[in-house]
């Protein structure tokens, strides 16, 4: 409905940690002494295999090992233990703080269906619903996501936020569709243009979504 509050999410790295699951993983394959270098090529690696969103995530994730040079058995690890990832510690909280001040929920994420639905359970909070890259064929940053949201929920964009961690996947096109955004900036990083807003985690996001669109 129209009059619907939405606050949409990214989930991995603004929910779920995931530079901390994906660094687990790789300190297994590769060696404590590794970990900072191959993850920073991860990082290089993943946004290339996932433009023109013909590869799942899992199939994104499993290539992305190969070029970091995983051994053949090890390749599809990651993207295996992706389940077993945990939120960030104020996440649960926040989010029912932000149902109860009336909240609907969306999770716009780069991945499978699969994967959320694990990720969605750890999080333990009811979301109205999830759009993922895996079965729209396409991964943020390009804009499929958002209009894929629009066209499914009927929300209005006056009274919509998006709230992401990631500037390059979620906070840029965002700015790109004039919609307002919450950039969780858990890393002290530093681009323009700016969100709307800015919170280095989630624990005071229900009041800045409530600053952003009353009630």
């Amino acid at each position: 409905m129209a009059r619907d509050r939405w606050a949409t999410f990214d989930c991995y790295g603004t929910l779920i940690d995931w530079n901390g699951g994906i660094r687990r993983e790789l300190a297994r394959v590769f060696g404590e002494d590794e970990v900072d270098e191959r993850l920073d090529r991860y990082h290089e690696l993943e946004p290339v295999l996932q433009v023109g969103g013909a590869r799942s995530y899992r199939e994104v994730m499993t290539e992305a090992m190969r070029g970091l040079g995983a051994p053949g058995g090890e390749a599809s690890g990651l993207a295996e233990s992706l389940p077993s990832w945990e939120p960030f510690p104020e996440v649960r909280p926040a989010l029912e703080d932000a149902r109860a001040r009336g909240w609907k929920l969306a999770i716009l994420s780069n991945t499978d269906r699969d994967l959320i639905d694990a990720s969605l359970k750890r999080i333990g909070v009811p979301f109205e619903l999830a759009i993922v890259a895996s079965e729209i064929g396409s991964y943020k940053p390009e804009h499929t996501h958002w209009a894929s949201f629009f066209e499914e929920t009927g929300a209005s964009r006056e009274r919509h936020v998006h709230v992401a961690q990631s500037y390059f996947h979620d906070i840029a096109p965002a700015n790109e569709l004039a919609l307002r955004s919450i950039w969780i900036n858990r890393y002290g990083e530093r681009h323009t243009p700016p969100p709307t807003r800015e919170l280095s985690d989630l624990s005071n996001l229900p009041q800045a979504l409530d600053d952003l669109v009353a009630a």
